[in-house]
């Protein structure tokens, strides 16, 4: 396989993984810190996961012009959670 074509199975892969696992699960801990709730243990860590695999993926994100859009809306919705999160969690004190 060359390298276009492993890069293209390698995006197909990622994209479909956004929209059927990481994207609804965003939309889910979303709702939850726009209702005021903290996270858990688990989001926390699944947010961790999404930061470092948005990075790594940021080069192959430059080549694809067509994707540029798409990748910056879900770094902004994953802002937006992490910000209401740490908003939420300042909020309800300090931990027990």
């Amino acid at each position: 396989m060359n390298d276009v074509s492993k890069d293209d199975a390698v995006m197909a892969t990622l994209l479909t993984r956004f929209e059927k696992f990481r994207l609804p699960h965003a939309l889910e801990i979303k709702e939850k810190v726009d209702a005021g709730e903290t996270l858990t243990e688990h989001e926390l860590t699944h947010l961790e996961d999404v930061l470092m695999d948005s990075e790594k993926i940021k080069a192959m994100i430059d080549k694809r012009p067509e994707l540029h859009d798409l990748y910056a809306k879900a770094v902004s919705l994953y802002h937006e959670i992490t910000s209401k999160a740490l908003e939420n969690a300042k909020a309800s004190g300090p931990e027990s």
